[in-house]
């Protein structure tokens, strides 16, 4: 059996990053984690990182700006998985400088861990961001680095616990926000299946310089498919109210900016259906679920019941 690579993951104490760190650990491949000072001294990092050392994690102290941290870190790995936030996805070019520079690396996953940026039309301020992790592929591009893009849509913890209604803190029980006809569809995967694709694609030579889209089949559904299934969990026929392209674009406008990333991303995907409006182009894209139907993936049915 082949040795299994040794990654390592920058943005490890993140939203997705800790569910990679910990898919890598329990799969068995030897694992770093690039942790910056100041983490320590933070609550709840601090306790992720105290879990990476119980997993078996080889911790290493460095920054994106830090190039030598960098360098220093990605010479004895075969792999690098990126999950930095959205306000770094363009110090991943340092990254690609280090990655270059030391040129061992057999595999690039850079931060995306949403819609697929080359596929999407979105509207501002999304598409300023689209903007920023298009130019990142076609800077590893540029540079011959071999890569993997991972396209897993919407995640769980984002939408479902408030059925994607902005300023929510739970999922509605009266009204909801009616997204168009609630026709288009759109992909949901949680978190840790998110890691599980991901690092279960290190090594495979099918996903090597392609684009791999988390799209299970039980987890594909219309915001008005969703709402039917909230609806039928709670027994109760929550009031629509339906808003068309025009008001959502001006509601779009007046929302304060944690509600206007939400209602971007509702239009693109729950209105423009941007996830499900393409075929997978088998030259350039593969499927998680058919590459690894091993994977015993988390259900949106499942995964409400929770909530009820």
């Amino acid at each position: 059996m082949a040795e299994k690579s040794k990654i390592l993951i920058i943005g490890g104490t993140g939203n997705i990053g800790k569910f990679l760190v910990e898919a890598s650990a329990k799969a068995g491949h030897p694992t770093f984690a690039l942790i910056r000072e100041g983490s320590v001294h933070d609550p709840v990092k601090s306790q992720l990182i105290g879990n990476f050392k119980n997993q078996g994690v080889t911790l290493l102290c460095g920054d994106l700006h830090d190039h030598e941290s960098l360098v220093k870190a990605i010479k004895p790995v075969d792999v690098v998985i990126s999950a930095v936030g959205r306000t770094e996805v363009e110090d991943q070019f340092k990254l690609i400088a280090a990655i270059k520079e030391v040129g061992n690396i057999k595999r690039f996953f850079p931060t995306e861990y949403g819609s697929n940026v080359d596929a999407g039309h979105p509207i501002e301020p999304a598409k300023s961001g689209y903007a920023r992790k298009a130019k990142i592929r076609r800077a590893i591009e540029a540079e011959g680095i071999p890569h993997t893009y991972v396209s897993c849509n919407c995640s769980f913890g984002f939408f479902l616990p408030t059925m994607a209604q902005p300023g929510a803190t739970a999922p509605p029980r009266e009204n909801i926000l009616f997204y168009g006809d609630g026709q288009p569809k759109a992909i949901f995967n949680k978190e840790d299946d998110i890691a599980t694709y991901t690092i279960k694609a290190v090594d495979d030579p099918r996903t090597l310089n392609k684009t791999l889209y988390l799209r299970p089949p039980k987890n594909i559904y219309s915001f008005k498919e969703l709402v039917a299934l909230w609806e039928k969990k709670i027994g109760k026929t929550l009031e629509k109210i339906y808003v068309t392209e025009d008001q959502i674009l001006q509601m779009i406008q007046d929302a304060s900016n944690e509600d206007k990333i939400m209602l971007v991303v509702n239009f693109s995907i729950f209105m423009k259906g941007e996830q499900t409006n393409f075929e997978i182009d088998p030259s350039s894209g593969v499927e998680a679920s058919e590459l690894y139907p091993d994977v015993d993936y988390a259900t949106v049915e499942e995964y409400l019941d929770q909530f009820v």
